[in-house]
């Protein structure tokens, strides 16, 4: 708790500029324990936030891997820190959470199906809604310090 606390108060204090440029990513499993994972690199690029694009990661040790971390490095990415098992500060949560129920209304039978399923239920997903979403970040800090770095309503 402490942890997830001490993160809020500090981002709390990012500038707008800089918040608009953190790319949310994550991973999550999905039905047939089938993992999307989008391209870094061409996620940055299709949202626009231009290369100096700031990667949020969780510490999730498929994130903090060595291989991980020196691919973050040579490829110049910058790294917002970012307390583990904090799902309630990161907006993507609520996406997948839209990827899944959308998905799961489609009942694939198999793992070919389910990826082109979510690919397709994700392109599907409204842009406004991650906007919102983005722009709830500093609501979702308010919380966390009210809450003193327990979970939140989020």
């Amino acid at each position: 708790m402490a942890v997830c606390l001490e993160s809020a108060k500090r981002h709390l204090k990012d500038s707008q500029t800089m918040r608009k440029k953190i790319l949310w990513p994550d991973e999550t499993k999905i039905e047939l324990f089938d993992i999307l994972d989008e391209n870094l690199l061409q996620s940055a690029l299709d949202l626009r936030l231009g290369r100096r694009f700031i990667f949020q990661q969780d510490n999730d040790p498929k994130h903090t891997a060595k291989i991980s971390k020196e691919w973050l490095q040579d490829n110049s990415v910058n790294v917002l820190e970012w307390p583990s098992q904090s799902p309630d500060l990161n907006p993507i949560e609520h996406l997948w959470r839209d990827l899944k129920m959308a998905v799961h209304r489609r009942f694939p039978s198999n793992l070919m199906e389910l990826e082109r399923c979510c690919k397709e239920e994700w392109a599907k997903l409204a842009k406004d809604r991650c906007a919102k979403l983005v722009a709830s970040y500093s609501k979702r800090l308010e919380a966390g310090i009210a809450a003193k770095g327990a979970l939140t309503k989020y």
